[in-house]
């Protein structure tokens, strides 16, 4: 596989490539292999954007009418959102908004998982 044709390839592409490592710090003792998107949507929507373009959109999770994180997903150049990691979340958790943010050059604080997954999607010959 070279690069991927679309969401279909690519999404099936980044579970195989998901690991404890390749997911949010402060998720990491959350991640299991049943739930293998938790945490995983930050490093996600990077790879996504990377690939096929378009917008990055941050949520809001809440649990008990409390924000208790932020969620990411993508809005491509179509305008048809994806959200390859909303799997992760609990019946508790609920997503709401959606803001579009504009990717900064450097992936910050998940620097280091981002070059773990971008690594391990290149091993799994996805460029």
């Amino acid at each position: 596989m070279t690069a991927p044709t679309g969401v279909a390839e690519l999404a099936g592409a980044l579970r195989r490539a998901w690991g404890p490592d390749t997911c949010a710090p402060e998720d990491r003792s959350a991640w299991h292999p049943g739930n293998p998107a938790r945490g995983q949507c930050i490093t996600t929507v990077l790879v996504v954007h990377d690939h096929l373009g378009g917008e990055l959109v941050r949520g809001e999770v809440h649990v008990d009418g409390e924000r208790v994180d932020f969620h990411w997903w993508n809005r491509l150049p179509d305008g048809s959102e994806v959200d390859l990691t909303r799997k992760q979340f609990a019946p508790h958790e609920i997503v709401s908004g959606g803001t579009t943010v504009a990717r900064s050059a450097d992936p910050g604080r998940v620097a280091p998982q981002y070059a773990v997954l971008v690594q391990r999607l290149a091993e799994l010959s996805v460029t």
